[in-house]
C-alpha cells in the first residue's frame, strides 16, 4: 500500500531554464550563452561539486567567475543563478490534494542557493514531510544513497513510496531499490500513472 509520494523538484514542481542564468551573466563576460553553457556544465565539475556540498556557495561563485572571466558581484550572480524557476501550478495543486492522505517527500539534486532562494519560497514548501537534498546528503541522483536517505526520513519501506522524476535515469534508479517509479512528462500522464499505482487524486 502506497503511503508516500516523493517529488523531484526541477521540471516537476517548478520548471527551470538555465539559459536565463547564462544570459544574465553573459552581460558581464565576453562569452556567449553557448560558450558559458559548455564551460560551466560540460568542461567543469563546479555544478556537481556545488550540488553535493563539496564546495560552498562562495567557492562556486569564485569558480565560475574565474572560469568565465566574469566581472559580476556575488549578489547579482546569486540572483541570476536562482531566478530561473517557474511554478508548475498543476503540481502545486496535486501536492495540496495528496497531502491529507499521503506523506509528501522532496528528493532533488540541488545547491544551497537554489534551496534557499528557489525552493523555500514556494507556496507548498511547508507541505513536505521530508526532504533529501543532494547538497546536504552529499550524493547526487542516481546514487542510491540519496534515495535511502529519503526512505529513512519517511520511515517507510521502498514499496510504500511512489517517486516522480522528469529524468528516466533517476526513475529507474529508484525502481532498482524497490520504489514505484513514475516518469514525469506532463500532468495528464502523471495523474494516469498515479491512478495505476492506486492513488486517485482529486
Amino acid at each position: 500500500m502506497i503511503q508516500a509520494v516523493i517529488f523531484d523538484f526541477g521540471n516537476v514542481i517548478c520548471k527551470f531554464n538555465n539559459n536565463i542564468f547564462l544570459e544574465k551573466i553573459s552581460q558581464s563576460t565576453e562569452k556567449s550563452v553557448k560558450e558559458l553553457h559548455d564551460l560551466i556544465y560540460n568542461r567543469s565539475r563546479l555544478t556537481q561539486e556545488y550540488e553535493t556540498g563539496r564546495i560552498s556557495s562562495q567557492d562556486f561563485f569564485a569558480g565560475v567567475s574565474e572560469l568565465c572571466n566574469m566581472d559580476m558581484d556575488q549578489t547579482k550572480f546569486r540572483r541570476a543563478f536562482t531566478q530561473i524557476f517557474t511554478p508548475n501550478e498543476n503540481t502545486f495543486d496535486l501536492i495540496r490534494t495528496l497531502k491529507p492522505s499521503y506523506k509528501i517527500g522532496l528528493l532533488s539534486n540541488v545547491s544551497e542557493w537554489d534551496f534557499e532562494y528557489g525552493i523555500k519560497p514556494i507556496s507548498v514548501f511547508d507541505l513536505f514531510d521530508a526532504m533529501s537534498l543532494s547538497f546536504e546528503v552529499g550524493a547526487l541522483k542516481p546514487d542510491e544513497e540519496i534515495y535511502y536517505d529519503m526512505l529513512k526520513k519517511l520511515d517507510l519501506a521502498p514499496e510504500a513510496c511512489v517517486y516522480i522524476d522528469d529524468l528516466l535515469e533517476f526513475v529507474q534508479a529508484a525502481e532498482r531499490i524497490g520504489l514505484y517509479g513514475i516518469h514525469y512528462t506532463d500532468h495528464r500522464r502523471l495523474i494516469s500513472s498515479l491512478k495505476k499505482a492506486g492513488i486517485y487524486p482529486g
